[in-house]
Parts: structure tokens; C-alpha cells; sequence
């Protein structure tokens, strides 16, 4: 018997869930739905008695749409020999049951550009515009892009971030950062509670209720691209496009991983600020392929290697921090809503884990950055072992104050 729990907060007319293993009706099945706590309970009896059903916890791949699910279509049990073209309304309804009653949606592997507004796209898919046109009238701290957000390409939105990253670049902080690692190593130090090998057992194999809560209140949505594998050779549109979602999580893990560690899990006001601006898919509206920093690729890829759901946690936490900002829940709106969905119904659990070993062990030369680091590194080298005395100020680094 398997006894899914759903919590109803509104009207819920047709209800539809996607169980990947048969089920059979028969008297020990029921729906019992109690007003009182907004629960409805479902009690549905196996066909094989004692057959495992894998991810009933994940809500959002029970509430997807079976195509979200299928790297090949499943073969029509109803052909359709002859139609009449009047008879419009009976050929949808064959369509629709060849198709268990969900018409499959397909994108050709080409698209031809095709610009009909001065408004360019962004967003997860690059399927969303207009959340930036009074940017410039809001207290968006992060935008990179000015009031030309809406209408950038995204060549041109790249192009800015990269003179905003060079123009921001302050090397009297690396060097001071460098000279004192002592608030650093204590940082380093501390252990994410979804990383201690003592709590992830248990926090892992269950969701809270307002984890639980939060997943059954995203948007309902399928996209084509889902059921497409990660290939880092193919250059097809769709290996482009599912390349692209990988890296792009990889940077809001990179973010979320940075203000978890600074705050000891504990969030701050100047959170949604930090998250938002170390994400250039936030800040300029960039996702990748690019180069990034690999400050925080221990925590990001011990994430990715715990699976889907140690993932849908972090992303979880990172969209209830931007949503619970005035200004900076547009990005929840662009970009998590979408990525706590896919993650659960279409992400490929291998992929995470091989993208997390691949992770661990990527390593990026200092030199190649383009900041000469190794030269600054050599400076503060230099004068500290000519330094008489530690405790002499007038030869100390001192910390610039904080941006």
C-alpha cells in the first residue's frame, strides 16, 4: 500500500499525480479529504505487492505531467487510420487518449531567430521579460544593468558584468584578506549542517511540513528541455540548453554556499543582498557557460553529490531567503520557482553527482583570472618578512573598510 499526503489550500477541482510503478483500484483504496487540516489522504494498493516507489517524497515529480518524465515518448495505444478534418473536437480527444490524456509538446533542434519586441529575454529558459522595466525606479542594489535591463542582449549584458567585475575590483582587500586568514580559517572550519555525516541522515530522508509546503505551492509548468540528458559534447540546442541549467545551478550553489558559511546557516538581512549579487544570473541577468571562482566548490559539490535532495533543500532555503526580500523575490520569480520544480521532476540524479566529482576536483590557476593575484600575493609576502616587528603599525597591512 503506498498513502501519499497532500496538503489543499485552495479549490482543487482535478488532481493528477504521476506514480511511475502500476497501482490497482480495488475496496482497500480510498481518498479521504479532512477540511479541518486541508489534508487529503490517498490509499492506493500496489500491483506487485512489496515493489518499491521511489520518490514519493518529492511532490513536485508527483504533481508533473508524465512527459516531464520520459526521455522517449511512450507508443499510442489508440491509432487513429482515418479522420474527417470538420470533425475537430473527436480528433483531439484520439490525440489526447494516444497520449494518456497529456499532448505531447516537441521543440525542433533549430530555431531561427526571431525578434518581434525590444524586449530580450532572461530567465530560467530565457522565458521570462518585463520584471525589470521600473528597475530603475526600485531599490535594486544588484542589477549590474542599469535601466537597460529589458532590452540587453545577451552579449551585451556579459560584456557589462565583466567591466562591472574589473571596476569593483579592489586589490589593497585581497591583499589585506591575504595577510590576515584569520577570520577566514575560522570560517573554513565550520561544517554545513546538510554536509555533518552526524545529522544527514536524518535531516536528508524527510522534508519539514514547510518544506513540504513550499514545494506543493510552486507553479505547475512543463518544459520540454527536462527530459534531456547533460552532454558536454553535443552541441545540439537541447544538450545546450540542459548544459546551461546544470551550470547555472552550479553558480546559485556557489552563492547559497558562500552565505551559508558566512553566517553559520543563519541568515541575515544582507543575505538576499549577497546571494543575488555573486550571481551573475541574477546581477546581469548572465547565466552561463562562463569561468567562475571555485571559493566555495567544496560545499557546492558535496551538495551535487548528495543527490536531488539534499539540492532541493538548498534551493529551497535560497528562494525563502529572496522571497522574503521586498526587491530581490523577482529572482525567486525568474529563476527558483522553475529550478525547485525541475530539480525534483526532470534533473537526473547521475548527473548531479557526476557534476559534483567533477566539481571537487576542477582546479583554476590563479594566474588565469587576469587580476595578477600571484603578483599581489608576492607583495604582501615581501613585506611581511621585512617587517622588524609584528607589532610595528606602521608597516601592518590594514584592512580597508568594507564595501
Amino acid at each position: 500500500m503506498i498513502t501519499p499526503r497532500f496538503s489543499c489550500s485552495q479549490d482543487v477541482r482535478s488532481l493528477t499525480l504521476s506514480v511511475y510503478s502500476s497501482v490497482v483500484e480495488d475496496d482497500e483504496s480510498s481518498a479521504i479529504y479532512d477540511p479541518a487540516s486541508g489534508y487529503l489522504t490517498l490509499t492506493l494498493t500496489k500491483l506487485n505487492p512489496g515493489e518499491n516507489f521511489p520518490d514519493l517524497d518529492l511532490l513536485g515529480k508527483l504533481l508533473a505531467p508524465p512527459a516531464a518524465h520520459q526521455s522517449t515518448p511512450h507508443r499510442p495505444t489508440i491509432e487513429v487510420l482515418a479522420s474527417q478534418e470538420a470533425n475537430t473536437e473527436r480528433s483531439e480527444i484520439l490525440q489526447a487518449a494516444a497520449n494518456d490524456w497529456s499532448v505531447p509538446q516537441t521543440i525542433p533542434d533549430t530555431l531561427p531567430v526571431l525578434e518581434t519586441s525590444l524586449y530580450k529575454p532572461y530567465g530560467f529558459l530565457n522565458a521570462y521579460t518585463g520584471y525589470f522595466i521600473h528597475v530603475a525606479t526600485t531599490e535594486n542594489e544588484v542589477n549590474e544593468l542599469g535601466a537597460d535591463a529589458e532590452t540587453l542582449t545577451p552579449s551585451e549584458r556579459r560584456v557589462r558584468r565583466l567591466k562591472r567585475e574589473d571596476e569593483k575590483w579592489d586589490p589593497e582587500y585581497y591583499m589585506a584578506d591575504f595577510a590576515d586568514t584569520e577570520q577566514i580559517d575560522q570560517l573554513l572550519e565550520w561544517t554545513h549542517p546538510h554536509l555533518d555525516e552526524n545529522a544527514a541522515h536524518a535531516t536528508i530522508t524527510s522534508f519539514t511540513e514547510a518544506e513540504n509546503a513550499a514545494m506543493l505551492r510552486l507553479p505547475r509548468k512543463e518544459c520540454n528541455i527536462f527530459f534531456f540528458p547533460l552532454s558536454l559534447t553535443k552541441r545540439s540546442y537541447f544538450t545546450r540548453r540542459t548544459r546551461d541549467i546544470y551550470l547555472t545551478l552550479l553558480t546559485l550553489l556557489f552563492a547559497y554556499a558562500y552565505d551559508a558559511r558566512t553566517t553559520q546557516h543563519d541568515p541575515t538581512s544582507e543575505s538576499a543582498w549577497t546571494i543575488a549579487t555573486l550571481t551573475p544570473a541574477f546581477s546581469a541577468l548572465d547565466p552561463p557557460p562562463y569561468h567562475y571562482s571555485t571559493s566555495n566548490s567544496f560545499d557546492a559539490a558535496s551538495f551535487l553529490v548528495r543527490g536531488t535532495r539534499t539540492v532541493l533543500r538548498c534551493l529551497l532555503e535560497l528562494r525563502a531567503i529572496l522571497d522574503a526580500h521586498q526587491v530581490y523575490y523577482v529572482y525567486s520569480r525568474i529563476w527558483l520557482d522553475d529550478f525547485c520544480r525541475w530539480i525534483q521532476a526532470c534533473a537526473s540524479e547521475d548527473t548531479l553527482i557526476k557534476l559534483g566529482r567533477a566539481v571537487s576536483c576542477l582546479s583554476i590557476q590563479k594566474d588565469s583570472l587576469g587580476w595578477d593575484l600571484v603578483a599581489l600575493e608576492i607583495m604582501v609576502q615581501t613585506v611581511k618578512e621585512g617587517q622588524p616587528d609584528s607589532d610595528d603599525e606602521d608597516l601592518e597591512l590594514e584592512r580597508p573598510a568594507a564595501l
